[in-house]
């Protein structure tokens, strides 16, 4: 068969598999080894699915292939941030980020979902880049993988955490990022905890009441970064189509139908974001179910306009949050040396 009518078989259902290997004349079981060795072992390879005959081996290299990711260039943070770029089949680069909490035993894998990103958020660097597609489940549980591997040698340690936080907007690659949740969390694939998921959104709130509706188990965090919609306006282009009662409606929405954790991701803009009138509006926005706040320092990006609060700035605009019963968490960026902090990743040579 011509390589170009080859089919990435990670495209085709169990039931799929199933049927090409008995319509082959094979027994039906192997079926599921395969499945086994696409989804729990990730194996990018037929030559090493060293259970099956030579025979099958030959017929699945002849009727399929398998896109997998490769890795182009990694990265080391002088603060044991890991950041690699890798290429996909077609050719496009993608980024994706293991930052280690070592003293915690916490590995988080951040992972991307679109080459470069569907939104124009005027803080971010991704946001700077036209969306060239979407990525696949596949392509999205291999970086999981990849980055797995890469925590086992450098760390000793497995990942603990992923979440959904690098290149593009999961929520307008809906179907793709659950499609991905779901080969991580299934017993037939990864068995990872759904707790151990994060999805963030710049805020599409019709596809936040899907997740509700669909009963979705992980853990939801919007990138908020402005509690009034004037200045939302100004940073966020969504927030025109999804305004702040939009979203916390759908929020609520959220919480209520599913209990999962919400936390809003706020980056601190110096004389923009971080005064106390706007402590003051992020407090009202957290009194409708319990919700978690993040506190980022922003990463400072060359050609746009933004600076980092000043410390004391953060710690006051913390502190007010505190004293109205908002839990929060001043987070220091992490691989700032190497491009790989939040807003950050852009596929820089």
């Amino acid at each position: 068969m011509n390589a170009k009518n080859k089919q990435d078989i990670r495209k085709l259902s169990f039931e799929q598999i199933k049927a090409f290997i008995i319509a082959n004349g094979h027994p039906a079981f192997r079926a599921k080894q395969i499945y086994e060795w696409l989804w729990q072992k990730g194996e990018t390879s037929f030559d090493n699915m060293s259970n099956l005959s030579k025979e099958l081996r030959a017929e699945l290299n002849e009727h399929f292939e398998i896109h997998s990711i490769t890795l182009d260039k990694a990265q080391h943070s002088l603060d044991g941030t890991l950041k690699s770029r890798f290429t996909l089949y077609d050719g496009h680069k993608i980024e994706s980020v293991l930052i280690p909490v070592p003293v915690e035993q916490r590995f988080t894998a951040c992972v991307s979902i679109q080459v470069g990103c569907s939104l124009s958020c005027k803080f971010c660097a991704t946001g700077q880049m036209p969306r060239v597609r979407n990525l696949d489940a596949a392509e999205v549980y291999d970086q999981y993988v990849e980055v797995n591997k890469q925590c086992l040698e450098t760390y000793g340690h497995p990942l603990t955490n992923v979440v959904y936080m690098g290149m593009g907007e999961p929520l307008l690659n809906y179907s793709n990022t659950m499609e991905s949740i779901e080969r991580l969390t299934s017993p037939d694939g990864l068995n990872i905890s759904p707790k151990r998921i994060t999805v963030s959104t710049a805020g599409i709130a019709k596809m936040i009441r899907r997740m509700a509706d669909e009963d979705t188990k992980v853990n939801l965090a919007l990138s908020l970064h402005a509690a009034d919609d004037q200045k939302r306006n100004m940073i966020m282009p969504i927030n025109e189509q999804n305004n702040l009662e939009v979203l916390m409606d759908a929020l609520k929405y959220f919480y209520q139908k599913t209990g999962n954790k919400i936390s809003y991701e706020y980056i601190a803009f110096k004389n923009f974001n971080d005064t106390l009138e706007d402590a003051k509006n992020l407090v009202k926005l957290c009194k409708a179910f319990p919700v978690k706040v993040n506190i980022i320092e922003y990463n400072p990006i060359a050609g746009l306009d933004f600076a980092k609060s000043d410390e004391n700035a953060i710690n006051q605009f913390a502190l007010h949050l505190r004293k109205n019963d908002v839990m929060c968490t001043i987070r220091r960026s992490r691989g700032k040396d190497i491009d790989a902090a939040c807003g950050q990743l852009a596929n820089k040579e």
